[in-house]
């Protein structure tokens, strides 16, 4: 069967409408970690990146809302003092970065999807759905898919600078894959239910993806692979709290949402809803 990936929040834009609540999970959970969630929410109406505390508190945004275009795919930087972010604001689908306050916006290339070098002076980003890096100071960039290789996307640098984790579509379905970060012949990990937008946790031990409907947990050698949701509704875009301890996710009544944020233990557990109020959507924890 021939599974597409996840529509892409922008391509979502126009789709999300107000429908039933999900079916939610359970709503005892362990405390919080602490840190910040940044994320991408239509809560004002276009696409814009918020911030909120892990306990629920200091939720905002971090744009004015007469700022032109959507804004999606927030990361924080390695040392939590930028952002790097997908906009549309000069017209075209772009990469941009902003400090952590949501000042000082500034693009940076043509692309989607960018993620961090450990190092924070490169990154890595899909563009014509080939994944490449991208050396901030220089430009240069580094190009890791073969070019017959059809709808990269997710990429996520290792902890370690040594590789990068992305998923892959092909007619029999999507698969994971790692690749060296220099450049080399991807390796496949996962290629069941689905899976794609992978997540390194912070020690690089675990990958956190999602399937069609699930969020599961595998080390980077295909081994380990166990679901950590397996409630109703549809979870999708998960990643590691800074500590490797929780897992903070999306959850809608179906692919089309609205979606809301929740934090569960990284082994599986009982949730914790929270975000409530439009659709919420790529959160990043740090």
């Amino acid at each position: 069967m021939n599974v597409a990936l996840p529509k892409h929040p922008l391509a979502l834009a126009a789709s999300l409408v107000a429908a039933a609540c999900a079916s939610h999970p359970p709503t005892q959970a362990a405390e919080p970690a602490p840190g910040r969630i940044v994320f991408s929410s239509n809560r004002s109406s276009a696409w814009r990146l918020w911030i909120v505390n892990t306990d629920g508190s200091g939720l905002k945004p971090l744009a004015p809302r007469d700022t032109r275009g959507q804004d999606v795919d927030p990361v924080f930087s390695p040392d939590a003092k930028h952002i790097l972010f997908t906009s549309t604001r000069d017209g075209k689908t772009c990469i941009w970065r902003m400090r952590a306050d949501g000042t000082a916006p500034e693009r940076l290339c043509d692309g989607d999807q960018a993620e961090w070098a450990p190092d924070g002076a490169s990154i890595v980003l899909r563009r014509a759905e080939r994944i490449l890096t991208r050396h901030l100071a220089s430009g240069t960039e580094t190009i890791l898919t073969p070019a017959d290789w059809p709808h990269c996307s997710g990429p996520a640098w290792s902890p370690d600078g040594k590789s990068v984790a992305f998923a892959a579509r092909w007619n029999a379905g999507n698969g994971l894959y790692i690749v060296p970060a220099n450049g080399g012949r991807p390796l496949k990990v996962y290629d069941k239910q689905g899976a794609c937008e992978p997540h390194w946790s912070p020690d690089g031990t675990r990958l956190v993806y999602e399937t069609e409907t699930h969020i599961g947990t595998l080390s980077p050698d295909g081994t380990r692979n166990r679901l950590v949701t397996y409630f109703g509704g549809v979870q999708r875009y998960a990643r590691f709290s800074p500590d490797g301890t929780r897992i903070v996710f999306c959850q809608g009544a179906s692919e089309h949402g609205p979606w809301e944020l929740y934090l569960i233990p990284a082994a599986g557990g009982s949730p914790r809803q929270l975000t409530r109020g439009g659709s919420d959507l790529h959160p990043d924890w740090r």
